[in-house]
């Protein structure tokens, strides 16, 4: 088993809702357990400003799937639940992130791991200290520090999780 940890966004249809069950699909992944999700977050758009706020959080899972079967199956279940990819940064339904893979570091055209931009985004950063506090990025320290640095981006966490 193999932990791994992933972001989730949404800011169409019912933000909250798609998350919730974002996690449930998540969970039922084959050879998949969620073993800690974080609280659900409030968040501005980041790139296109005109659009709604996002609803974010991370999950932290045990799977046996490997890193490129686990996204491929991260990206069927953005499809499942109605992802259409238009322009970057664009208004979204879901969207799934793989973050971190028990360390793996790795870099093509479909997957670099750890996220290369993990570490500068709030909205990624404080749900992943809130779980994984300890969890350490190569070179760049603990998930704790890294989310301190950016408590100025507007991340608020929703009270009714």
């Amino acid at each position: 088993m193999a932990q791994a940890f992933v972001a989730l966004g949404s800011n169409l249809e019912q933000p909250a809702a798609q998350i919730r069950a974002a996690l449930d699909a998540i969970a039922a992944l084959p050879g998949t357990t969620l073993t800690r999700p974080s609280s659900l977050y409030r968040t501005a758009p980041v790139g296109y400003a005109d659009q709604p706020d996002f609803i974010n959080a991370v999950a932290e899972i045990d799977t046996e799937l490997a890193p490129r079967e686990l996204l491929r199956h991260l990206l069927a279940i953005e499809a499942e639940f109605g992802r259409v990819r238009t322009f970057r940064n664009a208004p979204r339904v879901l969207d799934l992130d793989l973050l971190h893979y028990s360390g793996v570091e790795l870099s093509d055209a479909d997957l670099t791991l750890p996220h290369p931009r993990m570490h500068l985004r709030g909205f990624v950063m404080i749900p992943l200290a809130e779980i994984a506090p300890d969890l350490t990025l190569s070179g760049l320290g603990p998930a704790s520090e890294l989310a301190g640095r950016l408590a100025d981006q507007g991340v608020e966490r929703l009270e009714n999780n």
